[in-house]
């Protein structure tokens, strides 16, 4: 499993930006010590970090590199500050459209990654459960599969404790609330963009949240408003898991070994099979 630290100019950040990208392209044949290059392209989960984390985060708190080897699954880890995945109104900070747009076409370049929308999926935990919800209502035509893992979806209301400046990336609150910063709002767009004959269809979504996190309403309430559109939505409560890394790693296992619609890799020679075993 290739991990690969990227470092390119953003257009829409216009600064040099750093993500992480596993890879799943350096595995060896047993038999010949050749890689065992299939020619094809990779089914891609676009992993988005919480409040104050970074491109590293998903990669030291969680098993996602080894479960992805195992599916085959490119995982595009890219920094979000604490900007909330959306078009600040700070200049040079279109964070939306970062990950909306900017990622997915530089990375398809870089990588081989499917464009299928059915291959394509974005989720993250937190502040990135906020922004793999709004971003994949939005970009609704880029993304077959939203993952949301105790969303801070509530960050918009009206009675949500100020956390880190929101103000600073929202403006008037009350007024993003009206606005394409807001989720409900993005899903509220695409089913009038699928009333008006387009082609979309609400992105498959797994929500997820532990019982003892402060968020669990405002992802219940989600969960509602999805499946009141008609959306295919699996939800998961466990109880005594809260706002953790503990929660996530068990969620994302789930997601990427049953969940995402992926298959078992090919075994290979690598550093945790060296004898290229299935």
């Amino acid at each position: 499993m290739a991990l690969i630290q990227v470092n390119y100019v953003s257009k829409s950040l216009f600064r040099t930006v750093t993500l992480n990208v596993i890879l799943p392209v350096d595995k060896l044949d047993a038999e010949t010590m050749n890689y065992m290059s299939t020619g094809k392209k990779f089914k891609t989960l676009y992993l988005l970090h919480g409040l104050i984390g970074n491109y590293t985060d998903w990669v030291s708190g969680t098993r996602i590199q080894r479960w992805a080897e195992e599916k085959d699954l490119a995982v595009v880890m890219p920094s979000g500050d604490n900007a909330f995945y959306v078009n600040s109104m700070a200049p040079n900070n279109d964070y939306g459209k970062f990950i909306g747009e900017e990622l997915v076409e530089v990375t398809r370049m870089m990588f081989p990654l499917s464009d299928k929308r059915e291959d394509t999926f974005i989720g993250g935990l937190s502040m990135g459960g906020f922004g793999a919800m709004r971003n994949g209502l939005k970009y609704a035509e880029t993304f077959g599969r939203i993952v949301c893992l105790s969303g801070a979806l509530h960050i918009l209301d009206p009675d949500c404790d100020n956390l880190a400046n929101e103000q600073l990336v929202f403006g008037d609150v009350d007024a993003a609330r009206q606005t394409d910063a807001n989720p409900e709002v993005c899903l509220k767009q695409l089913q009038d963009r699928i009333a008006a004959g387009e082609k979309l269809s609400i992105p498959t979504t797994y929500i997820a949240c532990g019982m003892d996190d402060g968020l669990l309403g405002v992802n219940r309430r989600y969960r509602d408003l999805l499946t009141a559109a008609g959306a295919d939505v699996t939800y998961e409560e466990e109880p005594g898991f809260a706002h953790e890394w503990d929660f996530w790693d068990r969620q994302i296992g789930k997601v990427v070994n049953g969940w995402l619609p992926l298959e078992d890799a090919q075994g290979g020679v690598n550093s945790g099979n060296v004898r290229g075993e299935n």
